[in-house]
């Protein structure tokens, strides 16, 4: 589903919301042609209560998807807020170390904060991470590290730096897991051949109005595949066309280079 989830939105909205539609349109009417209207009248009524079930189960596992990847989407979101509060954190902190320390820390994390932004993004778009930034973490803790507290006030600030040091590793291994995708492949099948089964079912209904029996399966499976489209969009949360922005990096990279800090 890598292309599916990287490229443009309306290049899957396209292949979904119209291409999958209009072939089941032209499923109906195939069957239509191949069996008479009499002989698909009798599975109305067994076949109706088959569909129900194939029904409420593939529209229980769209919607679970669905709920799943939009928390993960507002977890990312969340997490890379909550990053940027650390990474301003053990700047505004390192401030009591005093120079040479406060200056080295400052370096440091501006250098993580720059290679988040430049490096790291781009990295998750492919799905991995970017070994400079991991580089550029461990700058920071040594920086962090060869602070020596000279008393009790000093040994406090050194255990405050390194508890926002860790929510900020927290929060970026938290974004770094999700890059590569939510739904796991075995969920993608499901879902698609879920589609097919619930769509292929309609086919075998038999109305009087070929067109009428048309347009409600291609009404069906337009909501069944908006659904999808929805999953597809929202999968990597840092790539495609809907996705998390490192914003709240950037504004710590603006306050740390220049300006009011926050």
């Amino acid at each position: 589903m890598t292309l599916f989830t990287t490229s443009s939105l309306w290049l899957a909205g396209v292949l979904l919301l119209v291409a999958g539609p209009l072939l089941s349109m032209l499923g109906t009417v195939a069957v239509r042609r191949r069996y008479s209207l009499d002989q698909l009248r009798h599975n109305n009524e067994v076949a109706g209560f088959k569909f129900a079930t194939v029904g409420v189960l593939y529209a229980v596992l769209l919607a679970f998807a669905v709920l799943v990847v939009w928390e993960k989407l507002n977890e990312a979101e969340s997490n890379v807020a909550l990053e940027a509060g650390a990474a301003t954190a053990v700047f505004r902190l390192a401030e009591g170390m005093g120079n040479p320390a406060a200056e080295e820390v400052h370096a440091a994390m501006a250098d993580y904060v720059d290679s988040a932004i430049d490096a790291d993004w781009p990295a998750m778009q492919r799905g991995v991470e970017s070994p400079e930034t991991v580089a550029a973490l461990s700058d920071v803790y040594r920086a962090v590290l060869r602070y020596t507290p000279p008393d009790a006030r000093g040994g406090a600030l050194l255990a405050a730096a390194l508890a926002e040091l860790d929510t900020l590793t927290q929060a970026r291994r938290a974004r770094i897991v999700v890059a590569g995708g939510i739904v796991p492949g075995v969920i993608w099948f499901t879902l698609f051949f879920g589609a097919v089964v619930t769509i292929g079912f309609t086919f075998f209904f038999g109305s009087e109005n070929l067109r009428a029996q048309a347009l409600m399966t291609g009404a069906l499976a337009v909501l069944i595949f908006s659904g999808l489209l929805v999953i597809i969009a929202i999968d990597r949360p840092f790539a495609g066309t809907v996705k998390v922005s490192p914003e709240p990096l950037i504004q710590v990279r603006a306050d740390m280079t220049g300006g009011d800090r926050p």
